[in-house]
């Protein structure tokens, strides 16, 4: 039952995340960006990984795994509730204020939730138990485009010429349409993240405390914890595989709109945009049946070598096949979260909420790999920048090779 509330949660905040795939291209076109402005979107919501993800990690020691939840619900809807005024103002700068406190809240959930799926039952299976409930953030991350694409870039965005052509009265109406594209999917969203928040806080979750500080009696830190080689080599992992990630959705729909590969309009790339995510998802229950019988590391280092060769493909081909090589980088990302997560929090006992944070932390890769893509991709071109990505995969092979070896781990005193 505690697993079966905590995917509820999963799903939420993928589909929070998979959003911004679609908010890029709608505030790209009405304020007129460049690339690198545009993924400032993706700049902002996984930077505040980095900058909240220790603060969230001594809530949750604080208050638990489960009113740690309920705070990150309730702090996600506030970020939530932002995208009113930001759109009334007509402010970029509005939009990414919003956007940290909607990713302050998700950093919350991260720093709780992972950890304690990875938990609720035998450490052999942790991966196994993890993939399948990242399985249903996947079923948002698929579902947020086809519901972002509908109300969201279904306006026409109007160029600076036809805006300056229009009577004041007609650019009113026009700016109020955009807003609204932009606010009504934000505030019911809010509700539900709401909902949610009341809905776990009445739900009896057990507690786990001795995997958090309040079990850690030998007190140990934070640079303790990273002498553990794969817990470090974890958090590059982690930076890594959530930059390339975030970078190929961030960039799909522009990429797909290219004249000589997808030919398509914005918002027939926003569905697939949903094909990548969703081949995540069915790669996640796929993945966890398999890691129940074969070793995790081995399955992490053959999926981060086959996404290389798909990155490859997108880099140097056209048409249809950089169309469905993309794509295919979806099914494949399917374990690697999860499994690069819960190999790096093996055998940390109560070090383990700590580790946990340093991982969460690490999704700042999703801020850093789109923005450093988006200045490649302004001077070298959209589908050049893509070796990227390539790079980050390349490292993936390598902590499922090595890197995630566990070594004697000292024990609490």
């Amino acid at each position: 039952m505690a697993l079966g509330v905590l995917t509820t949660i999963f799903f939420m905040w993928g589909f929070l995340t998979c959003l911004n795939d679609i908010l890029i291209p709608h505030l790209k076109s009405i304020f007129q960006l460049g690339y690198a402005q545009a993924i400032l979107v993706q700049f902002t919501f996984f930077g505040a990984y980095f900058l909240m993800a220790l603060p969230a990690g001594r809530l949750v020691a604080a208050l638990g795994y489960k009113k740690g939840i309920v705070a990150g619900l309730a702090i996600a809807g506030l970020g939530a509730l932002g995208f009113w005024p930001a759109a009334d103002l007509h402010l970029y700068p509005a939009f990414l204020g919003a956007l940290f406190v909607l990713a302050t809240g998700i950093t919350v959930l991260q720093v709780a939730a992972n950890p304690y799926v990875a938990l609720l039952g035998s450490e052999t299976t942790s991966s196994s138990r993890l993939t399948l409930a990242q399985a249903l953030n996947s079923l948002g991350t698929t579902l947020a485009p086809l519901f972002g694409g509908l109300l969201i870039l279904s306006n026409v965005v109007k160029n600076p010429d036809e805006l300056a052509a229009l009577a004041p009265a007609q650019r009113l109406l026009y700016d109020t349409q955009q807003a609204q594209a932009v606010q009504f999917p934000y505030i019911g969203l809010a509700v539900v993240l709401f909902l949610l928040a009341i809905f776990v806080w009445l739900f009896r979750l057990p507690a786990l405390s001795e995997t958090t500080d309040k079990g850690d009696h030998g007190k140990h830190g934070f640079i303790e914890v990273l002498r553990q080689p794969h817990v470090l080599f974890g958090v590059l992992g982690i930076f890594f595989y959530v930059g390339a990630e975030v970078s190929i959705g961030s960039f799909m729909v522009n990429y797909l709109s290219m004249p000589d590969i997808g030919h398509m309009s914005e918002q027939q790339a926003a569905h697939y945009v949903s094909w990548y995510w969703g081949g995540a998802m069915v790669g996640r229950f796929i993945g966890s049946a398999l890691m129940a019988k074969f070793s995790p590391r081995k399955l992490l280092a053959l999926f981060a070598t086959i996404n290389a060769l798909l990155v490859l493909t997108t880099m140097l081909g056209g048409g249809d096949v950089a169309v469905y090589s993309i794509i295919a980088i979806g099914l494949f990302n399917s374990i690697m979260f999860p499994t690069i997560f819960a190999l790096g929090i093996e055998r940390l006992g109560p070090m383990t909420s700590k580790a946990s944070s340093l991982l969460i932390m690490a999704i700042v890769g999703g801020a850093v790999v789109p923005y450093v893509q988006g200045v490649l991709a302004d001077h070298i071109g959209l589908q050049h920048a893509f070796f990227l990505p390539l790079l980050c995969y390349l490292y993936i092979v390598f902590y499922g090779l090595r890197g995630s070896r566990v070594s004697t781990v000292p024990q609490a005193s």
